[in-house]
């Protein structure tokens, strides 16, 4: 390299480390903090699945939901595979029926056309099956299969897996990086 490379080398160097002395270890405690739930409400993600039951269904949603449930505890199914099967006979959702109700991973106020749903999906436990939740098409039985930086809800989990004898186990994330390695 070369006198003139290294000296504008140098230069940026000394100003990046002026900038940061200046702004970066002067922030109030407040701004961090700011900064960080940003960070985690800017890139909070879901993916879900639903049943769409008609309006006059509640009745109906709360059997299936029980019977869902039979399913996972009484026959050791994995819950997933529970919802799915059901979701490919029961639901009324054209488009996500044949994938076993599967939504797909959707941000808070995302693409669902249902904000009751779209809601849910951040407010109820992983791995359940939650509902019925009613809503302008009618009543929606909903499982959350995986979140990403909701900690206040989740903690250190954000999957649903199939464990070795087939039962839900709720998994921390493997190639990701925690919210704090994020932010540093």
């Amino acid at each position: 390299m070369t006198k003139p490379g290294l000296l504008a080398m140098f230069s940026l160097v000394l100003n990046l480390a002026a900038f940061l002395t200046t702004y970066a270890f002067s922030f109030p405690g407040g701004a961090i903090k700011r900064i960080r739930n940003d960070f985690l409400a800017l890139t909070r993600r879901q993916t879900s699945r639903h049943i769409l039951l008609p309006p006059n269904a509640y009745d109906a949603a709360l059997t299936l939901k029980q019977k869902i449930r039979n399913r996972v505890t009484e026959e050791g199914e994995f819950v997933v595979d529970a919802f799915s099967s059901a979701a490919r006979t029961f639901s009324l959702d054209e488009e996500t029926s044949q994938r076993g109700g599967l939504l797909g991973e959707l941000v808070p106020q995302g693409f669902c056309r249902a904000t009751q749903l779209d809601r849910a999906c951040f407010e109820v436990p992983l791995g359940e099956v939650s509902g019925p939740i009613e809503s302008d098409f009618g009543y929606h039985l909903v499982l959350v299969c995986e979140r990403t930086n909701c900690p206040k809800l989740d903690g250190p989990f954000t999957k649903v897996v199939k464990g070795e004898n087939g039962k839900m186990l709720l998994a921390r994330p493997t190639d990701a990086k925690t919210v704090e390695e994020q932010v540093r």
